[in-house]
């Protein structure tokens, strides 16, 4: 996620914490290299004009830079602008005080909308504690009910269907619903502003449904046309929040950059994955920090709470401190490791490893030592000094990987046992983080 736009920056960081003394000429220099950085992001050109000048004008005071790392402060005022122009806090949905909240998603063809769907009552029911009802009010796409009533089945919720293709019969339904106790979301049929019986159709969904949230659903990966999109359903809708999708895939930031500035609506959720619950809330300086190389140890935190088992952590800590970890703890924590997503985004969390990206680090790998290690027998695993030349080419052709790469795991575990020795020596350790 921001992969380019997190390896500009980390440049441009890098570069003005290296000068001895920060001055206007040099500021200037670094302001072009962002100015530069965001372009290419796709951001807005008038949001990044008014992001420039907003940290010029800071960064010019008259009582700045008198600290004794002026780079460092030059760092902070980015960070802090960066946030702000991202929207500076997010709430999340908000609840009606009637216990019962409606939540509309608009938006166009083809951004993820009924998945999305799916992925905030999945969110809603196990993060806030909400009992979520799904409306399939996309009357249009053959394929959109049988989908979210899959979708439904597969996180416990219930979903109601259309009525004889009547769309005003359909939401009146949901809303009197039985199962409708909570919160209801309904999942519109994507369109176009141009559209003009369409977006009338929207209306009186609005109409009719009066949500307490509607949420525009966009493409991340669109950059500019997305925040173009959202701006014409603002002016039709009034729109309550933002959620962008598809921000594991090859997303440059633009939209993420430019959309709150330019249509004044919070970006409420973020889709970061193909899986239900690949969804975050959005977070502003969280991602700020991200995006300048500064880490986000929080979310690190909580994604590892989120994945790993507490009771396997007591026993692999265990193992660890009496030097019995073996290659099948080893293979479990790995599994674990994967649930928390790309190894990129890992790595972009954790403070000085901004250098990682989606070039330096293959997912993949994971998947191959993973293989090699299935190929291994019980004794094997836990016995790997046993490993010989025959057992290694044994293990090489079962997991379809090279002899050296089998040495290579090997080596690299051995070496992990003696550093856990060493650490013991000194005194208990914690793992995983």
């Amino acid at each position: 996620m921001f992969e380019q736009l997190n390896s500009r920056f980390a440049r441009i960081v890098k570069k003005i914490k290296g000068q001895g003394k920060i001055t206007n000429t040099n500021i200037e220099e670094s302001l072009r290299d962002i100015r530069r950085a965001l372009l290419e992001a796709d951001v807005n050109y008038k949001v990044a004009k008014t992001f420039i000048n907003s940290v010029k004008e800071k960064a010019v005071g008259a009582n700045v830079f008198t600290s004794v790392t002026p780079g460092q402060q030059f760092v902070q005022i980015l960070a802090k602008e960066m946030t702000v122009f991202l929207g500076g806090k997010n709430n999340g949905i908000t609840f009606h005080k009637s216990k019962k909240t409606v939540i509309l998603l608009v938006g166009m063809q083809g951004v993820g909308k009924t998945t999305t769907v799916a992925k905030i009552a999945s969110f809603l029911k196990n993060k806030c504690d909400k009992s979520p009802s799904l409306l399939a009010a996309d009357l249009n796409r053959p394929a959109a009910i049988d989908q979210l009533k899959i979708l439904g089945d597969k996180i416990g919720v219930s979903v109601i269907t259309p009525i004889n293709n009547n769309l005003q019969a359909t939401i009146k339904k949901g809303l009197s619903d039985k199962n409708f106790t909570d919160v209801l979301i309904i999942d519109s049929a994507g369109r176009l502003h141009i559209e003009e019986d369409r977006m009338q159709e929207l209306k009186d969904i609005v109409e009719i449904s009066k949500p307490h949230e509607i949420l525009f659903v966009a493409d991340g990966m669109t950059g500019q046309d997305a925040v173009n999109s959202a701006t014409i359903f603002n002016k039709l809708l009034e729109l309550t929040g933002i959620v962008l999708t598809k921000m594991d895939g090859d997303a440059r930031g633009g939209a993420a950059l430019s959309i709150k500035e330019v249509t004044g609506k919070p970006i409420k959720f973020l889709g970061t994955g193909e899986n239900i619950s690949d969804i975050e809330l959005f977070n502003p300086e969280r991602l700020s920090q991200r995006i300048l190389g500064m880490g986000d140890v929080v979310s690190l935190v909580e994604k590892a709470k989120e994945v790993f088992d507490n009771e396997n952590v007591e026993i692999v800590q265990k193992k660890i401190i009496n030097n019995k970890f073996t290659l099948e703890d080893f293979q479990i924590q790995l599994s674990q490791i994967k649930k928390m997503g790309p190894l990129s985004d890992i790595f972009s969390m954790i403070p000085g490893l901004n250098k990682f990206s989606t070039e330096s680090v293959d997912d993949r790998q994971l998947i191959w030592t993973d293989a090699i290690i299935k190929s291994m027998t019980s004794f094997e695993k836990n016995e790997p000094s046993i490993i010989n030349g025959s057992r290694r080419k044994r293990i090489a052709k079962g997991s379809g990987r090279s002899i050296q790469e089998v040495n290579q795991l090997l080596k690299q575990f051995k070496n992990m046992q003696i550093m856990m020795k060493k650490i013991n020596k000194k005194g208990k350790i914690k793992f995983p983080l």
